[in-house]
């Protein structure tokens, strides 16, 4: 048998040296592009909302918050929650259900924040009325990038919703960003487009009151604009206006759904129409079911700040996130609400009274309930108060947390107000509504 051949070790050493030369920049690159991920999960505290600096493009200074739940999921669902004029990401949080929802569904919430000193999103500018334009929807994308990035998110759910001026740049994000956002839900908000100006200001008179009247083809034109040659799926829109409006009067209502009715090229006339709570009305376009590509919630005698707790249940449904099925009708009330308001001049004090109609005791508690247009809480008694217009929660002292069955704790507050003095036309107990009177 003839010899085997071999290397000199001096020819193997080099041959080791040369290959460990080529493995390792290319190991040391992996490890600084891939973290493992218990790192991505961990990239903010849980359960807490938590400021993100340099998480990309970010040409208005927006300033982003997120939270993560404890039992955030493999791949979650991503909703972008956007605040009201003069509000904040702070206020968003403490103001809505949405991170008590993420806690029980385990999806990430982000929560832009203007810097601005308006405290109001740009829908108005040409700058943020076109893809990739600049100004805030250009931050908030790069805010849901951050998001699906850091915990490898589901890309295909995707959402965004707001209020007042977070409804209007709910529209403006579907217009622009129509590959990002798989649905969206405004609540009292405005047709895309509808605010646009040219001369800088942020306000558009003509379209809050209600006088912009368009063709649902020259409103859909505006979308389609947006992103030009975009020939994609549409994300789905939920549309929630009070009919005594009186910042963005109702008639935006009709427009908004003459807008994406065109959008999604389905017709004008209510596929199903129904009564889903007393003095509400929703019509749904181009189906039937829960995930109608558009629905229309008109809320009777109720003005600008509509929003209460359990609509956000609502919105959650529409964007599909709790598991499928009909949306959950309000729940029994298991507590009664009496509020009496006394007034002045440009003032008012308010008493609240909390009975527990349930059979079983209240054990720490949360009252929220929605300031009408105009009013600003000043200060408040026997409850810590978040929130200080629109959407106000009173959180339990800790000398009156907990309400026995038949009991009551009472509360008060005093608010500025420019003319309406109306005490607020409901409130829930926990995130459950509660009967009024």
């Amino acid at each position: 048998m003839p010899p085997t051949p071999h290397r000199s070790r001096t020819a193997l050493r080099k041959a080791l040296v040369a290959l460990l030369g080529g493995l390792l920049p290319l190991l040391a690159a992996l490890a600084l592009g891939a973290p493992p991920a218990s790192a991505r999960t961990q990239a903010v505290p849980t359960a807490t909302l938590t400021e993100v600096t340099g998480f990309g493009a970010n040409p208005s200074n927006l300033q982003m918050y997120v939270y993560v739940p404890a039992g955030v999921t493999a791949h979650p669902a991503v909703v972008v929650a956007v605040h009201w004029c003069g509000g904040s990401a702070s206020a968003m949080y403490s103001g809505t259900e949405w991170s008590s929802l993420a806690d029980q569904h385990g999806f990430v919430v982000v929560y832009p924040s203007v810097t601005r000193s308006s405290k109001c999103f740009d829908v108005s500018s040409p700058q943020a009325l076109r893809r990739g334009g600049g100004s805030d929807p250009v931050g908030i994308r790069s805010m849901v990038d951050w998001a699906t990035r850091t915990y490898a998110a589901d890309t295909g759910r995707v959402f965004v919703t707001g209020i007042s001026s977070g409804a209007m740049m709910t529209n403006v994000l579907l217009g622009d960003y129509p590959d990002v956002f798989a649905a969206g839900a405004a609540f009292s908000g405005v047709p895309f487009g509808c605010f646009a100006t040219t001369d800088g200001s942020e306000w558009n008179s003509a379209c809050s009151g209600g006088t912009v009247i368009r063709t649902p083809r020259q409103w859909g034109d505006l979308v389609r604009a947006a992103y030009p040659g975009y020939t994609g799926p549409r994300p789905r829109m939920q549309l929630w206006h009070g009919t005594e409006d009186d910042t963005l009067r109702y008639p935006n209502f009709g427009e908004e759904i003459k807008q994406w009715t065109n959008v999604h090229g389905v017709g004008q006339t209510p596929a199903a129409t129904d009564t889903p709570v007393s003095g509400w009305t929703r019509t749904r376009y181009g189906a039937t079911g829960d995930r109608a590509p558009v629905e229309a919630i008109s809320l009777q005698g109720v003005g600008h700040n509509l929003y209460s707790w359990g609509m956000a249940s609502r919105a959650l449904a529409f964007f599909g996130l709790d598991g499928g099925g009909t949306p959950p009708q309000p729940p029994t009330a298991a507590c009664k609400v009496t509020a009496a308001v006394s007034t002045w001049s440009t003032g008012l004090t308010a008493s609240v009274t909390v009975t527990n109609t349930g059979t079983t005791a209240v054990n720490g508690w949360k009252l929220g309930f929605t300031l009408p247009a105009g009013q600003t809480l000043t200060n408040g008694w026997n409850a810590g108060y978040t929130g200080s217009s629109g959407a106000v929660t009173a959180t339990n002292a800790a000398y009156n947390a907990t309400i026995a069955p038949g009991a009551s704790v009472t509360i008060g507050y005093q608010a500025t107000h420019t003319g309406n003095s109306a005490a607020p036309a409901a409130f829930s107990l926990n995130g459950s509504a509660c009967t009024a009177g």
